[in-house]
């Protein structure tokens, strides 16, 4: 398992090949076994690393919701919706995102207040077990110095193709 606190690092030592492999992937892979590659690895690595000791994409990335998802959050939170756009939101095509990387819904002890009404970013991401992975391998390998399990899933892909 990797550490967090060594994952940017890591990610960064290997940004290069990971580059080189997306071409090599571009090539070489069919895309079809490649979704189901990374479907594979998505659920081995998930059922290593536990996303609540990690919450790093929710201090890294933030997040985006529709409108819907941010009605149901101030609902479940009992926010006042316009306050909170004005103080805490940017909006752009109908889609929030926080002012700051962090997000707002994650407390001082790493635990989620919107669990019960995550939005779909959240629910989704790393998005590794999603469907033409293929077409968006620059994310994945911009996502590798966020999760581990998206690093850890790179390597191993490496190693199925025999990259090096």
């Amino acid at each position: 398992m990797i550490d967090i606190k060594d994952l940017k690092h890591l990610a960064k030592q290997k940004e290069n090949e990971n580059y080189r492999f997306r071409q090599f992937l571009k090539i070489h892979a069919d895309e079809e076994e490649l979704d189901k590659q990374f479907k594979e690895l998505h659920n081995k690595y998930f059922k290593i690393y536990d996303c609540k000791k990690c919450r790093n994409c929710c201090k890294e990335i933030g997040i985006s919701m529709d409108e819907n998802e941010l009605n149901k959050i101030c609902e479940y939170l009992k926010l006042d919706k316009n306050k909170y756009i004005q103080e805490h939101l940017n909006e752009k095509y109908g889609e929030y995102t926080f002012k700051e990387k962090r997000c707002k819904f994650l407390d001082e002890n790493n635990n989620c207040k919107v669990k019960e009404c995550l939005p779909k970013s959240c629910k989704e991401y790393p998005y590794t077990d999603k469907e033409e992975r293929l077409f968006s391998l620059y994310s994945v390998i911009s996502n590798a110095s966020v999760c581990p399990v998206v690093y850890e899933i790179l390597e191993e892909l490496k190693k199925i193709y025999n990259f090096r």
